[in-house]
């Protein structure tokens, strides 16, 4: 379900430039920068800044080869908008030489790393080690923690790719490096971008209690009317349906917020156990 926060409470800098960007293009901006560019200090500063490090940083994976475990995450999902996304940014820059469809052209440690991701994303209890370097390891598990957050926001808030996006849209990605101007998300973190994407999103002051949005995040119980769709949140965000968040009743902050939260918090649930094979 798409929040009408998500697409019209934004800033009036960020609606000036959302305007502005969709008169040059001729299309709507990509309903994952809409989301970011609402609220930047709750998620999409942290998260954006998590992404563009993991994404673009320097990395044992070559970019494209980031954008393949990337697509591999959305199919989990069965996220089509992140599927046609990376899909295209491998080609991009890869030069098609690499293709999410096709294990040609894969060297043997992305797909090691690959099954390890996917097994990390969804069984987190029961997960072996990957026989690669811990180096690798971590950063492909940045990988993986970015995309299963974006994964599971994206489906309870209903991305798709409209006529014309695709194209412009990955070309704009791949040029900005996952990057949003400083104007609209504000000035960059310090520290570890991990540790401050969880800080922004479980402790900073926002509209619902931190215990509500803690709950949220660890799985543990909480209260009415969140217990069941913050469980498909977690575990299976591609059933989440209109009817489900409907069904909430509650102001559209306070959904948007927990489902930060528990996104969130399921992926860094994964990204905590794949830790653990490299001893931390």
């Amino acid at each position: 379900m798409r929040l009408e926060v998500l697409d019209r409470g934004h800033r009036t800098r960020a609606r000036l430039f959302l305007a502005a960007v969709g008169r040059v293009s001729g299309v709507d901006m990509p309903d994952i920068v809409t989301m970011l560019l609402y609220r930047p200090d709750f998620l999409g500063r942290p998260l954006v800044e998590l992404t563009a490090d993991a994404m673009r940083g320097p990395s044992f994976w070559t970019v494209p080869e980031r954008e393949y475990l990337a697509a591999a995450i959305a199919k989990l999902f069965r996220l089509r908008f992140c599927i046609d996304s990376h899909s295209e940014l491998t080609r991009l820059t890869s030069n098609g030489a690499l293709d999410v469809d096709d294990t040609v052209g894969a060297r043997p440690e992305l797909l090691a790393v690959r099954d390890f991701l996917e097994s990390v994303t969804r069984t987190p209890g029961d997960i072996r080690p990957a026989d690669l370097p811990a180096q690798a390891v971590r950063e492909a598990l940045r990988v993986g923690l970015v995309w299963g957050v974006v994964n599971r926001l994206g489906s309870a808030f209903g991305f798709r790719l409209r006529d014309g996006q695709l194209e412009p849209g990955t070309k704009a990605l791949n040029r900005s490096g996952y990057r949003l101007p400083g104007f609209l998300v504000g000035r960059r973190g310090r520290g570890d971008l991990v540790a401050n994407l969880r800080h922004a999103v479980f402790d900073s002051p926002a509209v619902t209690p931190q215990a509500l949005r803690r709950a949220a995040g660890t799985g543990d119980p909480i209260e009415e009317p969140w217990p069941a769709y913050v469980t498909k949140v977690r575990d299976h965000p591609e059933l989440i349906t209109d009817t489900d968040v409907a069904a909430l009743g509650r102001p559209e902050d306070e959904i948007f917020e927990i489902t930060a939260a528990a996104a969130v918090g399921a992926a860094m649930d994964s990204y905590t156990a794949g830790l653990r094979t490299i001893g931390g």
